[in-house]
């Protein structure tokens, strides 16, 4: 059998002669600078000099950990059955959200657009939304539209209030379908401002309309539970799990785990599970609400502690075992059930498994990026570990988020050296990790080129991962979660470890 013709994957195709040479071409056209000049500004950037010339920056930002409010949106819309998020701005802003997403959780995401263009920023965008909205209507027949909007729309003050009843009024779209809206402009916040605006929309929209039927006795028993703005669809199933050992009835107040992890059959459909619409109003008289979010959803917190009059615990991201603790003696007490004895057992091997590998872990410094609720669940994950948090990133944290976590850095001699950095994006990151290295880094896939020219190895936890596959298929949330933290972080650093080995240290048993 004869062998067929090389094929070259991306590193290696570009290596051949032809690409060389075309290169090469092409630098000499550029006219570009001297590799000597680019040694002496890479060095530069490098510098202590220059680090304070890029912390003292403000009117420029590059390569923020952070996407825009719209994208959260559409997340938000996708939790609920059979709903279409619908964009109120262009095509090019929809198709970078659906991309976004996309490229994060290898699905399709289905999202649509009032497509306005440059008539739409001098007149409104009216037309275009009432004839998507009806459009959309007789092509995708969804139940539900959850409109938001784009930097265009908001710049023109376009009223969807105002626009959505004349659609009604022209017949292109019927009063019985929900249409709950969120004002979203990407020039403010961040994704999980426009989760949390989206969320609070929908609830607060379902929850009054007319119509309701009263709360039955199965629907009091029942715990809401909320995840956020959540990239992990491994920890619906987590948290399905954990309700399923204390064997308490729940409802997801936005589940967006089938749209984002729906099954391959041989025919493609819009709308895969999601929370249903006729259990939201239901969730009103429910035993009370959890949250594995508190900073993600503090508009929608707010309106369910008001307007349902129920108790509600948030938390931030519950990674860890004295977090997760928290998590289990959060639903017993809003359950009124004790914690399963299966779940103590299974705290106990993860006790096991962390002290497994601690001898690795312990004094390990670390640089991390990301939403507020996950950096708090890392930062807990860390000091329990004894690895010690150095440099702290967040781009769309808060005052409230930085007290949060320089209390519970100080709590524990493993935070001592730890910085909290509001506001800052990842190229401050770089400079911090240049400046004062770190052993590892943790972030999302945007932190890959910081940590590259840090030296540094970069473990992947967050939002967005694009260039390494399923991850967000496991949970890091709750002791199973726990572990697969801990598996992914002591694994990257044995590999450093075989990688850095001399010939005799490349040991078989770590």
């Amino acid at each position: 059998m004869s062998k067929g013709p090389e094929i070259y994957d991306f590193n290696t195709l570009f290596l051949q002669d032809e690409y060389q040479e075309l290169k090469e071409r092409k630098r000499a056209f550029e006219a570009p600078c001297t590799a000597a000049e680019v040694e002496e500004a890479e060095a530069y950037s490098k510098s202590e000099e220059y680090k304070e010339k890029n912390f003292a920056r403000n009117s420029l930002v590059v390569n923020p950990a952070k996407a825009c409010q719209p994208l959260g949106a559409v997340m938000a819309a996708l939790g609920f059955e059979k709903t279409l998020p619908f964009l109120h701005g262009s095509q090019g802003c929809t198709a970078y959200f659906r991309s976004h997403l996309s490229r994060h959780f290898k699905e399709p995401v289905p999202a649509v657009s009032s497509s306005m263009t440059e008539d739409g920023a001098v007149f409104g965008g009216m037309r275009n939304l009432i004839e998507g909205l009806e459009n959309s209507m007789a092509l995708y027949k969804p139940e539900m539209i959850a409109v938001s909007t784009t930097c265009m729309a908001e710049v023109i003050g376009d009223d969807l209030n105002a626009f959505i009843e004349n659609a009604r009024q022209e017949g292109a779209i019927g009063r019985e379908v929900p249409v709950p809206y969120a004002n979203t402009p990407s020039f403010v916040g961040s994704h999980i401002t426009g989760y949390d605006a989206m969320l609070k929309s929908i609830l607060s929209y379902l929850s009054t309309r007319e119509g309701i039927p009263a709360a039955t006795e199965g629907d009091v028993t029942k715990l809401n539970l909320m995840l956020g703005f959540e990239p992990y669809t491994g920890n619906f199933g987590e948290l399905r799990r954990i309700m399923a050992a204390f064997g308490g009835g729940y409802t997801f107040l936005g589940d967006h785990s089938g749209n984002f992890d729906s099954p391959a059959k041989g025919e493609y459909s819009y709308y895969y599970g999601g929370t249903k619409l006729a259990d939201v109003p239901k969730a009103a008289s429910a035993l009370g609400t959890l949250s594995l979010q508190k900073y993600a959803v503090k508009k929608t917190l707010d309106y369910i502690g008001e307007s349902w009059g129920q108790p509600v615990i948030s938390m931030p991201t519950p990674i860890g075992i004295k977090a997760t603790d928290r998590l289990l003696q959060a639903i017993s007490e809003l359950t009124g059930l004790p914690v399963p004895e299966a779940l103590t057992e299974e705290r106990g091997k993860v006790v096991d498994a962390l002290t497994d590998s601690h001898n690795y872990l312990h004094g390990k410094r670390v640089a991390m990026a990301g939403d507020p609720d996950l950096l708090l669940g890392l930062i807990g994950f860390c000091l329990e570990v004894g690895m010690e948090p150095v440099h702290i990133v967040c781009t769309n944290g808060d005052k409230e988020f930085q007290e949060e976590a320089e209390r519970l850095l100080a709590s524990s001699p493993y935070g001592e050296e730890a910085t909290v950095h509001l506001g800052r994006d990842l190229w401050h990151m770089r400079s911090l990790m240049i400046g004062e290295p770190v052993d590892l880094a943790i972030g999302s896939s945007h932190l890959k080129y910081a940590a590259k020219d840090a030296g540094i190895p970069l473990v992947r936890i967050g939002f967005p991962i694009f260039d390494r596959h399923h991850m967000h298929r496991y949970p890091i949330v709750g002791y199973q979660g726990t572990l697969n933290v801990l598996t992914l972080i002591v694994n990257t650093v044995l590999q450093q470890l075989d990688d850095q080995a001399p010939e005799y240290g490349l040991d078989l048993v770590r």
